[in-house]
């Protein structure tokens, strides 16, 4: 497998996409707004198909949408305090409506290629811009650790011990849409979210703590990855779909043997 630079090029990839999704998704599921990643992936989708018919480069006009909509996101979540969730289903409307108008005027036959992933069209220059993106990702989220942490738990105590929780919550949403956006060359827009929050579902089955939640949720991403890329390689499936299902069966196997282990049977 290995012998072929595009399968090189899509492990390397694949790999910090197991790294930097479920670090980004461990926050998320804590914060319980794990939606976020399926409304950031419509829009996502819509900017792509915007670069299709401008001929722009589709993956940057990807991160400026999903950015955008990120900064709404937030925006909207101040304005309905009491009701958060309304800033997602309204972002994830405007995405899908937006998309389905794009993709109706023609001129985006590739667009295929961004909703489930594609591993031969990873070109080089994609390569260096995920992992520059990848590498400022998880350095902020390691220079921001502890706070994010606090405000993880408890945003209000936070803010009153001087945090500057909302600057910090409008960085973090920026992270999230360049993580969703920068994924879905491998995975798809349409199964980034269940790779930012399967291994993160898995990791809190076994972890014994924040810390320990957040390396396991690491492992098992890395693992799905590379699972999923080899099956999909040599039984010729789709590459998002083998790595989103690789998750899902560490998880199957992590309930079945601690439901087995609680029976004793």
């Amino acid at each position: 497998m290995l012998t072929y630079e595009f399968m090189r090029r899509s492990l390397i990839m694949g790999i910090m996409i197991g790294i930097v999704a479920p670090s980004v998704g461990y926050f998320l599921v804590l914060r319980r707004q794990s939606v976020i990643g399926d409304t950031l992936s419509h829009v996502a989708l819509s900017g792509a198909a915007f670069g299709m018919l401008t001929n722009s480069y589709p993956l940057l006009t990807a991160i400026l949408f999903t950015v955008i909509a990120s900064l709404g996101i937030e925006g909207l979540r101040i304005k309905y305090r009491h009701y958060a969730e309304l800033s997602l289903s309204i972002i994830l409307s405007a995405g899908v409506g937006l998309a389905s108008i794009l993709i109706s005027f023609g001129n985006t036959q590739g667009v295929i290629s961004y909703l489930f992933g594609s591993l031969s069209l990873v070109s080089f220059q994609e390569i260096i811009l995920f992992i520059v993106l990848s590498v400022i990702i998880m350095g902020i989220i390691m220079f921001l650790y502890n706070k994010l942490f606090y405000i993880t738990f408890d945003e209000e105590s936070a803010f009153l011990a001087g945090i500057p929780t909302k600057r910090i919550n409008i960085f973090f949403s920026v992270l999230v849409a360049l993580t969703v956006a920068i994924s879905m060359r491998i995975v798809g827009v349409l199964l980034i979210s269940s790779l930012m929050v399967i291994p993160v579902a898995a990791s809190l089955l076994v972890a014994k703590s924040f810390k320990s939640g957040l390396i396991y949720s690491l492992i098992f991403g890395v693992v799905s990855v590379i699972v999923g890329l080899t099956l999909s390689y040599y039984l010729n499936l789709a590459t998002g779909g083998t790595i989103v299902l690789s998750a899902l069966t560490i998880l199957l196997i992590i309930i079945v043997f601690q439901s087995i282990r609680k029976t004793g049977v």
